[in-house]
């Protein structure tokens, strides 16, 4: 139950066990917390690709069109007009355009589907799929395992064997309840696969065929959660349990790789950033660590400096003399030094965030509006607004 609630943050789940004792009851609930849905798939027809000789025969027997030319155009995709006449052409002499589709011969049923493996169509589109939608999957993953860190990738639509699916996948870091090393979270058309792991294409890929040293990530000693969902008009199931998807689909390997690498790369940014956000908390504490001893080591000097020096004969520059006539007229003490250099890190430090994130790019980034908020009522809010990011706070 908690993987369906983190694939479907739009749904809520209710589960209540009511025992013989009251004590002994348990009541399990996962919230809603999103009434965005994901996008309603489109009706389509089916790709030359990927049809066998049995939906062929059945295609057949259940269209209304009369003629082959129109059951070609009408009953599969991507197939024009033009196209047709041409694949008419090279089925053979026996076959015509106006020739009647229901007196079709099983050997010209084969013939059809022969040209149908051996022709090259278009790839049919991602539009007939519904995947959950990155933000869909993003949310659920916060929402259930409150991450330290998470990304997340939807990629473009893929075709194998004339099916289109669509990789959706998300890594995080941390979180509640996630052991150490690589946890594995797979989906199937939105539905978990609680089964046969090791042989999945998601564990393979995870386990082998990603460096995660690369991005940063330690394999084993960091909790790292890795969500896939593969979405597709066939999923290419093993086994009669259908409890796992085979590794030896090449698209789909490729596929899946290349987003779990997409989700690494954008983790390294943001590992990258908070790493360098700690090296200059570091960097600024040792400074501030060392003013005092530095401030009263300068006033030290300063003042044997006035002591030796002759006030008819200016042995330094003007703007020197201004500083050692303040050591004499106790404008200039230990504790202003203190407070001088203490403004002077801080504003290093400023200036050091500053032009990180100059370079970084954090101003030109795109915004994205994402919040958490209830789906009762009239909602009040208030937001908040820096140049990162505005959080809006409900009430």
């Amino acid at each position: 139950m908690r993987q369906m609630a983190v694939i479907t943050p739009y749904a809520q789940f209710l589960f209540r066990y009511i025992s013989a004792t009251a004590d002994k009851n348990v009541t399990i609930r996962f919230a809603r917390r999103t009434d965005v849905m994901p996008v309603v798939p489109i009706e389509t027809n089916y790709h030359p690709s990927a049809v066998d000789l049995l939906l062929i025969k059945r295609l057949i027997a259940e269209t209304s069109k009369q003629n082959l030319i129109q059951f070609l155009q009408h009953e599969f995709v991507n197939i024009s007009k033009s196209y047709a006449d041409r694949l008419i052409g090279e089925m053979g002499p026996d076959f015509t355009p106006k020739m009647a589709v229901k007196s079709l011969s099983s050997q010209q049923i084969v013939r059809i589907h022969q040209l149908f493996r051996q022709a090259k169509f278009d790839d049919p589109s991602g539009d007939c799929l519904s995947p959950a939608g990155e933000y869909n999957l993003r949310l659920g993953i916060i929402k259930e395992l409150h991450p330290d860190m998470v990304a997340t990738y939807e990629g473009s639509p893929h075709v194998f064997e004339g099916h289109p699916f669509i990789v959706e996948a998300g890594v995080s870091l941390g979180g509640k309840d996630v052991k150490q090393g690589i946890n594995i979270f797979r989906f199937a058309n939105r539905i978990p696969l609680l089964f046969e792991q090791g042989a999945d294409v998601v564990t393979r890929t995870a386990m082998k065929r990603i460096n995660w040293n690369s991005y940063k990530i330690n394999q084993t000693q960091d909790k790292i959660g890795v969500f896939v969902s593969i979405v597709s008009t066939k999923i290419p199931f093993k086994g009669t349990g259908k409890e796992y998807i085979g590794d030896d689909i090449t698209e789909i390997a490729t596929a899946v790789k290349a987003a779990i690498q997409q989700c690494c790369v954008q983790l390294k940014s943001k590992i990258v950033r908070k790493q360098q956000a700690r090296e200059r908390q570091e960097r600024k504490r040792n400074l501030t660590k060392y003013i005092p001893d530095a401030s009263r080591a300068i006033y030290e000097v300063l003042k044997d400096i006035v002591q030796l020096r002759s006030p008819k004969k200016p042995r330094y520059g003007d703007v020197y003399e201004e500083i050692l006539n303040g050591v004499s007229s106790r404008e200039i003490t230990e504790t202003t030094l203190r407070e001088k250099l203490a403004q002077h890190v801080e504003q290093v430090d400023i200036e050091m965030a500053l032009e990180y994130a100059t370079q970084s790019g954090i101003t030109q980034e795109a915004r994205e509006t994402t919040y958490i908020r209830s789906l009762e009522g009239t909602p009040n809010f208030y937001d908040f607004h820096s140049p990162v990011c505005v959080i809006r706070l409900f009430h």
